[in-house]
C-alpha cells in the first residue's frame, strides 16, 4: 500500500509539475514531418505530454499559434521558414502572439533552375533573360509560346516572391507560373528532362528534387538581375550573387506564454539543431517510395537512436531553465 502511494504521489507531482498540454501543429508538406517528429520527441523526454494535430496550413498554424498567445498550453509548430513567413507571422499578431525560437534548420535555399544543357547552349544565367521570347520559348510546354514555371503552391509564401518578380522584372508575358500540386508538377518536370526536353522550375532545400536534379551537374541556378522581393529589401548573398530569394532558417513558433511558462521547452527549442542535408536525405526516402506516415515517424526514430547523446544533451541542458 505504502508503494501504491507513493507512486500515486509520483504521479500526481509529475501531472502538476508538466500538466500543461504541448500541441506539435504539424503542416500539410509531409516532407515537413521529420524534423516536427523529432522536436516532438525531444519534447516528450522534458515530461510532457505532447499532441500532434492533423495537417494544416501555415496560415491556419500561425492563427492557432496566436490565438493561444496567453494560454498555459503550448502550441508549436517546427517550420517557421525566416524571413519568408515574416509577413504570416506580422499577420498573424507578431512577437506580443507569436514567439519565434532557434535556429533548427540552417541554409534553406530557394530559387529558378533550368537545365544545364540549355543554360549553356544559350548562355543563359538570369531569370531576367528570359524576358526574351526567344529564350522563354525554349521552355514552352504546351505550345503557347511562355515558358512554364513548375511554380509554388499557393499559401507556402514563395508564390508571392515569384508572382511579385514577375511584375518586377516585367516576365509576365514571357513567363507562366504553373501552380498546384508542386509534387505533381515537379514530377512531369523531371519526365520531361529524361526525355532531353529543357525545363524551368522552383524549388527549395531542404527538399528531395536537388537530388534528383543536381545543381551544377543536371542543372543550374539561375541568378537575378538586381534584388526585387516583397519582403526584404536585398536577396543578394555576400559573394554578390542573387538568386532572388533570401537564405532562410527554419524556426519554431509557438505561443508567446511558452516563453515564461515553459522556459524548458524554450530553452530546448532554442538549442535544437538539426542538418538540412539530413531532412534532404529523409526527404529523398520519401520520393522513393517510403513516404506513409509510418515510414516518417520511423525515419524520425533512425534520427533519434542515432544521435542519442545529442538529444540526450539537449534535454539536461533544457531541464536547468525549469
Amino acid at each position: 500500500m505504502k508503494k501504491i502511494l507513493i507512486s500515486l504521489m509520483a504521479i500526481f507531482l509529475t501531472s502538476s509539475l508538466f500538466g500543461a498540454k504541448v500541441t506539435f501543429l504539424k503542416t500539410s508538406i509531409a516532407e515537413e514531418g521529420f524534423q516536427m517528429y523529432i522536436a516532438a520527441d525531444a519534447v516528450k523526454k522534458l515530461g510532457y505530454d505532447v499532441e500532434i494535430t492533423n495537417d494544416v496550413s501555415y496560415e491556419v498554424a500561425y492563427q492557432t499559434i496566436a490565438q493561444n498567445a496567453k494560454n498555459k498550453d503550448a502550441y508549436i509548430m517546427a517550420a517557421a521558414w525566416v524571413p519568408l513567413h515574416d509577413e504570416k507571422i506580422k499577420g498573424a499578431g507578431g512577437s506580443e502572439k507569436i514567439a519565434v525560437i532557434g535556429a533548427y534548420i540552417r541554409n534553406c535555399a530557394q530559387g529558378y533552375l533550368i537545365d544545364k544543357k540549355t543554360a549553356d547552349k544559350y548562355n543563359i544565367k538570369y531569370i531576367n533573360d528570359l524576358k526574351d521570347p526567344k529564350i522563354a520559348k525554349l521552355f514552352d510546354s504546351n505550345g503557347d509560346g511562355k515558358a512554364d514555371l513548375s511554380g509554388c503552391d499557393a499559401g507556402w509564401g514563395c508564390e508571392k516572391v515569384i508572382e511579385y518578380q514577375l511584375d518586377a522584372y516585367k516576365l509576365r508575358d514571357t513567363i507562366t507560373h504553373n501552380q498546384g500540386q508542386y509534387a505533381s508538377i515537379i514530377t512531369d518536370t523531371i519526365a520531361r528532362y529524361k526525355s532531353g526536353k529543357p525545363i524551368l522550375y522552383y524549388t527549395w532545400t531542404p527538399y528531395w528534387v536537388s537530388g534528383k536534379l543536381v545543381p551544377g551537374k543536371d542543372t543550374v541556378f539561375l541568378q537575378v538581375t538586381h534584388s526585387a522581393h516583397p519582403v526584404t529589401k536585398s536577396t543578394k548573398l555576400p559573394n554578390g550573387a542573387d538568386y532572388g530569394f533570401n537564405v532562410n532558417t527554419q524556426k519554431f513558433a509557438a505561443n508567446a506564454s511558452l516563453l515564461k511558462e515553459h522556459k524548458d521547452i524554450a530553452k530546448l527549442l532554442e538549442i535544437m539543431k538539426l542538418d538540412v542535408n539530413d531532412v534532404s536525405g529523409e526527404n529523398m526516402l520519401m520520393a522513393q517510395g517510403q513516404n506513409k506516415e509510418a515510414d516518417i515517424k520511423r525515419h524520425a526514430q533512425m534520427w533519434l537512436k542515432s544521435n542519442a547523446d545529442k538529444i540526450n544533451s539537449w534535454v539536461a541542458e533544457a531541464k536547468k531553465a525549469k
